[in-house]
């Protein structure tokens, strides 16, 4: 029995060289292929950026989003010294800004507490450590407390002014009083009414304030 080698003429057997030199490749893009970009071309300006990517050249025919986020808010009397984009803007804004100032008073009226609080004995760790008590108690308190204020008031405001079509001091000082008097309703009457007195003030002079300056 005698074994004769495989015919190297099958096409399995071919040199892999070979098949690589025969093949053409064909492109469904007739467009050319684009040049070369060298860096001389991008330094002496002679290159066109429309070649770099194939929605560069269209130019003014795209449509772009337009974002209202600049927009201040259109309703009557709105139009004070703190411009205002809507009633989230006020909350956000109005809530973050007596939070962090009710915190710095707070913070300063615990510094004072603490640093001439009396001691049994002169120590300078004792003294810091009473200063820091006094901040972290009294700072705390007042930004919660003012936050919460701002919050309610905000949100009473922008509900009044949205009802009545009209921004005004009359429709800040009965959100102040109503917000006063949610916010110290479980104290009883009479501090209910003394809060919403004290807010409804600060909240006309504040409307009052920003129409004048």
């Amino acid at each position: 029995m005698s074994s004769e080698p495989y015919p190297s003429s099958s096409p399995s057997a071919q040199d892999p060289s070979d098949l690589l030199k025969n093949v053409q490749f064909s492109s469904h893009n007739s467009d050319p292929l684009p040049e070369t970009l060298t860096a001389s071309d991008l330094l002496s300006g002679s290159y066109d950026p429309s070649k770099l990517h194939p929605m560069a050249g269209l130019g003014g025919q795209l449509d772009y989003l337009v974002l209202d986020d600049d927009k201040t808010n259109d309703l009557p009397g709105s139009g004070t010294a703190v411009p205002s984009r809507g009633w989230s803007d006020d909350l956000c804004y109005g809530t973050g800004t007596m939070y962090l100032g009710g915190l710095a008073l707070g913070g300063a009226w615990g510094f004072r507490e603490g640093a001439s609080r009396p001691l049994a004995m002169s120590n300078m760790r004792l003294r810091i450590n009473s200063i820091l008590n006094s901040v972290t108690r009294r700072g705390t308190f007042l930004g919660n407390s003012a936050g919460v204020l701002a919050l309610g008031y905000n949100g009473i405001n922008s509900t009044i002014d949205a009802v009545r079509g009209k921004h005004d001091v009359f429709g800040s000082m009965a959100a102040g009083a109503l917000t006063g008097a949610l916010f110290k309703s479980t104290a009883g009457v009479k501090p209910a009414l003394a809060t919403a007195t004290v807010v409804s003030a600060f909240a006309g002079a504040w409307s009052w304030v920003k129409t004048r300056v």
